[in-house]
């Protein structure tokens, strides 16, 4: 399995892009992941977000980032497809990070839907929206060969009937799952059950603690946490995630492992990064290169 993580680790000590391409590089990490930006940002600008605008050459950006031995698991385009914005600005934001990973040797591009029940929508409608979005993205998904996945981080995709639901909205091997294993257990799910459901459509995934506290305040209120404040390997979800990583290895995923949790500028991720490490090996995994 190809370990990784994702830049939003370092959204709270405002690393650039390229800062988080010499903490891969330091820690010796081969793989990363970014939010994509459809448009100008000053915070982005000024040089204090760890992700990326599609305005920047992806071609040249490939080229910097082979200089420092790193390569993109994916991209994330995850603005909420669920509500009555998803047709009109989700989807062409996610058919443009498809086109821009296509040239940034991006093999995936993840995507998500909303927090809440969408305003004004019962499920069925909300549903049949998501459907019809998710049909004009594959269509161009198909045609540049980029896996989409479905992320679950919101009302519908957290419920695995409701995403078996939406993992057939398109009858194509372009459309799949990024498993995340901190958003399925703070929604009240079991992680290893959620993942053994849908092994066979999962191409990409989520590494991310809960800390007990956090858990007791919200788990099974909320359906998705923005950045966990807590190492891997030191929080409830552990087993868990030990458990989901003995069922990737079982069914064969070589996929990549994304770690997601508050960086702090280093300390809490390498900590993450050092669980990871050795779970992997005392599980007998392999770990990929580029």
């Amino acid at each position: 399995m190809k370990i990784g993580f994702h830049t939003d680790a370092f959204n709270s000590v405002f690393f650039n892009f390229e800062a988080c391409l010499k903490w891969a590089q330091k820690n010796e990490v081969r793989f990363i992941e970014c939010g994509l930006i459809d448009g100008i940002s000053w915070m982005h600008g000024l040089g204090y977000l760890p992700h990326l605008a599609m305005w920047e050459d992806p071609v040249l950006l490939g080229r910097k980032m082979a200089g420092y031995g790193v390569r993109f698991t994916q991209v994330d385009a995850a603005f909420p497809l669920s509500g009555r914005d998803g047709p009109v600005r989700g989807v062409p934001y996610v058919m443009n990070a498809i086109r821009w990973a296509r040239l940034a040797d991006c093999a995936c591009v993840d995507t998500t839907d909303g927090m809440h029940k969408p305003e004004g929508l019962t499920d069925d409608e909300a549903m049949a929206l998501m459907k019809e979005c998710y049909r004009q993205i594959l269509a161009v998904a198909e045609a540049h060969q980029i896996t989409v996945n479905i992320e679950p981080h919101g009302y519908f995709t957290t419920k695995p009937d409701m995403m078996e639901r939406m993992l057939a909205f398109v009858d194509s091997p372009y459309l799949r799952l990024n498993m995340d294993t901190g958003n399925t257990f703070i929604a009240g799910q079991d992680p290893v059950a959620y993942l053994k459901r849908f092994i066979k459509k999962v191409s990409h995934v989520h590494i991310k603690d809960v800390s007990e506290s956090l858990a007791k305040a919200v788990r099974g209120g909320q359906t998705g946490i923005a950045i966990s404040h807590c190492a891997v390997g030191d929080g409830v979800n552990a087993d868990n995630i030990r458990k989901c990583l003995e069922t990737l290895r079982d069914s064969g995923y070589t996929g990549a492992l994304s770690i997601e949790c508050e960086g702090q500028g280093g300390p809490m991720i390498e900590k993450s990064l050092q669980w990871v490490r050795k779970t992997l090996a005392d599980l007998k995994i392999p770990v990929g290169s580029c």
